[in-house]
């Protein structure tokens, strides 16, 4: 039997035997998907919070990158708004706008935790 006949039959639900599944293996090799940190995250909380919604979710993959997408977008939004507010903006004290780039980061970081990752 040959690989293409051996992936049919998988495909078909059929059982394997042992060497079948070696074959099997070597042809078809899982996906591996990467996500960006918000992503995983979301993965992580979805595996250990939430078994539910992890099992009630059709296409994890591409839930865990619309997260990434979105947290993308939330960044740039908001960074660009507060970068604008006078709180935030430059002084020319390293030390101060260091402190104030912070701030910023901290914020959206809060942001996108509580409206995207770690959610019900």
């Amino acid at each position: 039997m040959n690989a293409r006949e051996i992936v049919a039959k998988a495909d078909r639900g059929e059982g394997l035997t042992e060497e079948e599944i070696k074959v099997y293996r070597q042809v078809v090799r899982p996906v591996r998907h990467t996500y960006g940190k918000y992503g995983m995250l979301a993965k992580k909380y979805l595996e250990e919070e939430n078994v539910g919604k992890h099992w009630a979710i059709e296409n994890l993959p591409e839930y865990l990158h619309g997260i990434g997408r979105q947290a993308d977008e939330l960044y740039e939004t908001m960074y660009a708004k507060l970068s604008n507010d006078e709180r935030y903006r430059r002084t020319g004290d390293f030390m101060e706008d260091y402190r104030r780039q912070t701030e910023i980061q901290r914020l959206i970081e809060d942001e996108i935790l509580s409206e995207l990752v770690y959610v019900d």
